[in-house]
């Protein structure tokens, strides 16, 4: 956002223990006369820093929500289609195992994107599955 948290909430920078100890730059340059007039500019100027650290913030959550955008697939599933599941268990599994599991039937759609699946004997599995866990089985 190019501000610290501190400084959007107290409207300067932090001064820190090592700071004081070594006697940086910006302490050395500290004017006890200028400072309250520095204060009042710089807690007029609040605001607008505020203001660019919300536009800052606005801005990164487009993007971020751009790109998860573009990683979801815009497929359907029919209930009587099949897929394959990805395997949720590494247990006995090495570099050749295939990361997929199936095919199983689409036996319910719950909602966009949530499905039931049924193994070939048509019983019903208890876990509801997400499309980004699936991929279609064409035989």
């Amino acid at each position: 956002m190019g501000f610290t948290p501190f400084f959007l909430v107290y409207g300067a920078e932090a001064i820190l223990s090592t700071d004081l100890g070594y006697g940086s730059p910006r302490l050395q340059a500290y004017n006890e006369q200028s400072n309250c007039t520095a204060r009042e500019d710089a807690l007029d100027q609040l605001e607008e820093a505020r203001d660019v650290a919300l536009l800052h913030s606005a801005k990164y959550q487009q993007t971020l929500r751009h790109y998860q955008a573009r990683r979801i697939r815009s497929q359907n599933l029919k209930v009587g289609d099949l897929v394959l599941r990805l395997r949720q268990s590494n247990k006995g599994r090495h570099k050749v195992t295939p990361p997929w599991e199936g095919p199983y039937i689409v036996a319910q759609v719950l909602k966009s994107g949530t499905y039931n699946l049924a193994n070939e004997n048509g019983e019903i599995l208890t876990n509801a599955w997400n499309i980004e866990q699936l991929r279609c089985f064409y035989p």
